[in-house]
């Protein structure tokens, strides 16, 4: 029985509210502006082991909205899980940590973003749902031409 493999394990330990901060440098005048304002938003994902068999996933968004060259406000917010993830193939852990891991992750993100922007005195902001294999598909090709760069 030794030489069996043991079954995947998958289980999520905690998600968590890692950072989150919020900029208003032009207020209160800003507030007074009747124009549109301009929203950029920035995702990024990241992993680390902690423990053995223990991962931390991210999930980091950062919310620029600005009038003009002025900002109204600045979130930068990172949500954390801890997954314990175990007896899979190697190949498979890129995908667990990069796809699954944010997938779970991003919901909680995108509702304390849209708490914070309100608690603000703004209309909330909602991030829009992410296709995280997407994302993961271009993370590995950016990296894949990075390496060509640096190898040539």
């Amino acid at each position: 029985m030794a030489d069996q493999q043991a079954d995947p394990v998958f289980q999520i330990q905690r998600i968590y509210l890692k950072d989150i901060s919020l900029e208003q440098p032009n207020s209160p005048a800003i507030l007074l502006e009747q124009a549109q304002p301009q929203v950029d938003i920035q995702l990024a994902v990241g992993s680390e082991q902690v423990a053995d068999g223990v991962f931390e996933a991210t999930v980091m968004a950062t919310v620029h909205t600005k009038i003009g060259d002025k900002t109204v406000f600045l979130i930068e917010a990172k949500q954390a899980g801890i997954f314990e993830i175990r007896n899979l193939p190697a190949d498979q852990m890129g995908q667990v940590l990069g796809m699954a891991c944010p997938q779970i992750i991003y919901p909680y993100l995108r509702g304390n973003v849209a708490d914070v922007v309100q608690r603000a005195g703004f209309p909330p902001v909602h991030l829009a749902e992410i296709n995280f294999q997407m994302l993961y598909q271009q993370q590995l090709e950016q990296q894949a031409a990075q390496a060509g760069v640096q190898t040539a």
